[in-house]
């Protein structure tokens, strides 16, 4: 299966081919370091196969950070309008995290669970029908 996206202006776009929608897990990250970059009281982002993303327009920007004890975060965006795209760290294997709403079609991605949910913003209800974790790894 196909899914297309890109940034909010149009000059970076992706492909990602899946065998299945199974093969993406969409979450919702209620940690410190999504809502900064986010500008949001979450990030969300669709965990695919390094291989399955292919870049088909334009070049984004790099943007490398630590993220926490020395763990480098790589952070791909378009340069003109700023949308993020995706990202990726050590612990990522080979899978990317694509910025959710760069989708064309996010509904075809739903959320399968949040993650940091002790950081969940109180006046924000938890997500039906997903898996929710308190940190990253429980």
């Amino acid at each position: 299966m196909i899914y297309n996206g890109g940034c909010y202006c149009g000059e970076v776009r992706y492909q990602l081919d899946l065998s299945s929608p199974d093969e993406a897990r969409t979450s919702v990250c209620h940690c410190k370091n999504c809502k900064k970059l986010f500008g949001s009281a979450f990030g969300i982002t669709a965990k695919v196969p390094r291989k399955a993303f292919t870049f088909t327009s334009g070049k984004p920007k790099i943007h490398e950070s630590d993220n926490g004890p020395g763990i480098m975060l790589h952070r791909e965006f378009c340069e003109t309008c700023g949308s993020g795209i995706l990202e990726y760290g050590a612990n990522a294997g080979d899978n990317t995290y694509i910025m959710y709403g760069t989708l064309d079609d996010p509904e075809a991605l739903p959320p399968k669970g949040e993650f940091f949910c002790k950081s969940r913003s109180t006046w924000m209800p938890e997500i039906p029908g997903v898996f929710h974790k308190q940190e990253i790894k429980e």
